[in-house]
């Protein structure tokens, strides 16, 4: 997978998924998507790969720019849910979920597009592809770009009015479908986030039980 869309498999080689949301706050998005209270801590992305593969048995060494008691607190280290960083970068926030199962589900994009306009980008490890647009709360277009006449949105046509990604797939290779209809999207909504935004120290929070 090419490095000229975040985010990409380079950066999450077991997959993803992420929501881009119009107009609300990193905070704000991590409510909508968990549902209830948050009580976010700052991560890198290291650090959050560092916490999902230690879990609880991760200590200052492995994160000495963190408080461990702190992360045990807030619930960060309770493998029983996903963990969420959501950053900001223009007028849309973005929340992206290593791997991807929590974040992908249809009722998480509706939540994230309430009031407003959200995308979702989904890769999985075995390469399996999905686009999502809502607003206000209906998803409008839902289909896997090597297929992008099978749309399951109640109005296709919107994203393509908006877009014109259709061409953008049609034009390039089939191998290149995914990457050639995010970065298409991302340009006409103005949603394209620098690799550089995902690398710093942005909230976090733990779902807990939200697999």
């Amino acid at each position: 997978m090419s490095i000229s869309i975040f985010p990409n498999s380079q950066l999450y080689g077991t997959g993803y998924c992420a929501l881009f949301t119009r107009g609300v706050s990193p905070r704000e998005l991590l409510t909508r998507v968990s549902g209830s209270k948050i009580q976010p801590v700052r991560l890198t992305r290291l650090e959050a790969d560092a916490i999902k593969s230690l879990g609880e048995d991760i200590d200052e060494e492995d994160v000495p720019d963190l408080n461990v008691d702190e992360l045990h607190s807030s619930g960060m280290l309770d493998s029983s849910g996903p963990l969420l960083r959501s950053g900001i970068h223009g007028d849309w926030s973005f929340v992206i979920e290593s791997e991807g199962p929590y974040l992908a589900s249809d009722e998480i994009l509706a939540a994230s597009s309430r009031d407003t306009a959200a995308l979702s980008a989904r890769l999985s490890e075995t390469g399996a592809t999905w686009i999502s647009y809502a607003e206000n709360g209906e998803i409008l277009s839902s289909f896997d770009p090597l297929f992008p006449q099978h749309d399951y949105g109640k109005r296709p046509s919107t994203l393509e009015e908006l877009t014109g990604f259709r061409e953008a797939i049609d034009s390039g290779d089939r191998s290149e479908a995914y990457e050639n209809a995010v970065r298409k999207i991302q340009r006409e909504l103005q949603c394209a986030v620098p690799q550089e935004a995902d690398a710093a120290r942005l909230l976090a929070v733990r779902i807990t039980g939200g697999y």
